[in-house]
């Protein structure tokens, strides 16, 4: 049984939901799976102006910990087109893990949200991606074999490269039922892939 770790950050709690999915999927592949967050660095006064989601459930994740898990599946919402600095500096610490080939041959993936259709998903994918394969690491996306992505009869998220879902300007839109199910089939591939490898 692998071990995966769903690293995510989340602001107003739209990744939050879609990293549960994620989770409930690489658990239906028998994978062991915790759910952790990335510290908030925004000023705590910033982020309780802006209403941001505070009390997740999560624990916070350190860097060293990354390690010790076979798959790792990053969620966090667009920030102009690419990651947010939340996460970038986290995964800005992992030097140590890059140059010791830590994470060489783990499993990764990513999923993500924007306000809009066209706010930047699939650059936002391919920015923690790059990260992942900079580790060392084997790239799990969505491939087409989950049709719900290619839907015409609702706004949906979803792409090759990752699972996502739209928030909607206000952050008003929750996730769909179809991009929490893309979440799930990601989440589940990747853990067997990880299984493969790590059984």
């Amino acid at each position: 049984m692998s071990k995966v770790l769903v690293l995510y950050y989340s602001s107003y709690g739209h990744i939050e939901t879609m990293a549960q999915a994620v989770a409930e999927g690489a658990q239906s592949a028998g994978a062991k799976v915790d759910i952790k967050r990335v510290p908030e660095t925004a000023p705590a006064e910033v982020a309780k102006a802006a209403h941001f989601k505070l009390d997740q459930a999560a624990p916070v994740a350190t860097v060293a910990e990354l390690a010790d898990y076979d798959s790792i599946i990053v969620g966090c919402p667009t920030r102009f087109g690419r990651m947010p600095s939340q996460m970038a500096s986290f995964l800005d610490q992992a030097g140590g893990l890059w140059a010791s080939g830590a994470l060489n041959g783990k499993v990764g993936g990513a999923f993500t949200s924007t306000a809009t259709q066209h706010g930047g998903q699939e650059v936002t994918l391919f920015s923690v991606i790059a990260n992942l394969l900079h580790f060392g690491m084997v790239v799990v996306g969505l491939p087409y074999s989950y049709q719900g992505q290619m839907t015409l009869d609702e706004i949906v998220g979803g792409s090759p490269y990752g699972a996502t879902t739209i928030a909607g300007g206000q952050g008003q839109r929750q996730p769909s039922a179809n991009e929490l199910a893309g979440a799930r089939y990601q989440g589940r591939l990747i853990a067997e892939t990880a299984n493969k490898l790590f059984g």
